[in-house]
């Protein structure tokens, strides 16, 4: 049964990331800007003056973040920020977005418009030192994940409906262009964030329609799992023995009346057997 992890109404919770040597899950609120965990039983908040979007893990102490200007290294401990590379810092009408790490420590990250316009978003790689443009005329590029036989990268440009497929190279680079992979363009769901699990599976965010839809290695629908809150945005695995789906959802842009009477909005969730997850890999800087 789904339970809610931290009752934090997040504008626009995202990111979500289960460390694997803290054995701790984190997460970002976009707009209030804002990376949050829960330790001890409280919610801890590292404060930005930007926006921050999505997270990588480089080692016990810190986090890569994903935010409007740049990466940057938190500091999981002091709460301490270190500049590692500008991203489209030049571009202010622009933020980062969605991101993974590929099984390669490459982190990729997207970006999108803070208005939403049309083809003004982009993936990057970011793996040692090197900050790479690998496609750009997007509008919201998310569902950022890789299979776990390393074939294949995914990602959706959400206002489409589809998710695509990139193959990869021997050291994770894309080969040729992308293919269209999973078709919801005419189902009335909105790919958001995704993650594979260990079998292959894709569990997929649908944006306003409160599920995670979960398909099998070659693209099939297998089935879903539901959650009280209309805007989902980004499910990972996590937990001891990463079983139990940790999901992320938004409140920004609903009516008043639906967050007063429905409480789930922001909140982020978690739900336990969900399938078989794999560690993440570690960014390598």
């Amino acid at each position: 049964m789904t339970e809610v992890h931290d009752h934090t109404r997040c504008l626009l919770g995202e990111g979500p990331l289960w460390h694997p040597e803290r054995q701790q899950f984190y997460w970002c609120d976009i707009l209030s800007r804002r990376v949050l965990t829960v330790q001890d039983g409280c919610t801890r908040g590292y404060e930005f003056d930007r926006f921050v979007s999505c997270l990588a893990w480089v080692d016990e102490r810190r986090l890569l973040v994903g935010t409007r200007t740049d990466l940057t290294l938190l500091d999981l401990d002091t709460g301490a920020q270190e500049h590692v590379v500008p991203l489209e810092a030049e571009n202010a009408a622009t933020r980062s977005n969605d991101g993974r790490v590929d099984p390669w420590g490459g982190f990729w990250v997207s970006t999108m418009a803070t208005g939403k316009g049309e083809g003004a978003g982009s993936i990057y790689r970011y793996r040692e030192g090197q900050l790479t443009k690998l496609i750009g005329g997007l509008t919201i590029p998310n569902a950022i994940c890789f299979s776990p036989d390393r074939q294949w990268a995914y990602f959706a440009d959400t206002p489409t409906g589809i998710i695509n497929r990139w193959r990869l190279g021997e050291d994770g680079t894309p080969q040729g262009d992308p293919e269209p992979f999973i078709d919801e363009s005419d189902n009335g769901h909105s790919p958001d964030g995704a993650v594979t699990d260990a079998d292959g599976r894709l569990c997929v965010a649908h944006w306003g329609s409160s599920r995670v839809a979960i398909y099998d290695a070659d693209g099939a629908y297998e089935s879903e799992v539901r959650l009280p809150a209309r805007q989902i945005t980004c499910p990972s695995f996590g937990g001891p023995d990463l079983t139990s789906l940790y999901v992320t959802s938004a409140m920004v842009g609903l009516p008043e009346e639906a967050v007063s009477a429905e409480p789930g909005h922001g909140k982020t969730f978690r739900s336990p057997d969900a399938g078989r997850g794999r560690p993440e890999p570690r960014v390598i800087l």
